[in-house]
């Protein structure tokens, strides 16, 4: 157990990757995604409600749109973190797929416990079930040194 506190929360947050790095260059394509989501979010005429997510707008056109684009600034300010640890703070990215996980699991479990009718598929509900599991394999490769065992 301590090693795995040791891990998720280092003593000392710096710029090394303790152990594999496909966990850390798979967190850095996760944050790129992610910006380019919240400034979509942020800054589409709709917030993407309605061009991207395939939501009926015709009804709280506005109230739709006005929550999509502070979603966006939400999302924007997490994929600030994100990058800051990609770039300034690597040995926190087990503690990102942590954050990751937990962010997915949230809004899954807000899709149902408020459902919303969709015209198609939304990207986002597609990538949860790509980055979830992508999340867990990575974190627990977070976990293996470079030749594979274990810390």
């Amino acid at each position: 157990m301590k090693n795995i506190l040791a891990v998720l929360l280092p003593a000392k947050a710096d710029n090394i990757v303790r152990g594999m790095q496909l966990p850390f260059y798979a967190f850095a394509a996760i944050a790129i995604v992610g910006t380019v989501r919240s400034c979509t979010h942020l800054l589409a005429p709709d917030g993407g409600a309605g061009s991207i997510a395939g939501m009926d707008l015709s009804a709280g056109r506005d109230g739709i749109v006005f929550a999509f684009a502070l979603w966006g600034s939400a999302q924007l300010v997490y994929a600030a973190i994100q990058l800051v640890v990609v770039f300034r703070y690597r040995s926190l990215v087990p503690f990102m797929y942590v954050m990751v996980i937990l962010e997915i699991l949230l809004r899954m479990l807000v899709g149902r416990m408020k459902p919303v009718t969709f015209t198609h598929t939304p990207p986002g509900a597609i990538g949860n079930y790509v980055v979830l599991p992508l999340a867990f394999l990575m974190l627990a490769l977070c976990f293996r040194n470079v030749r594979g065992e274990c810390f």
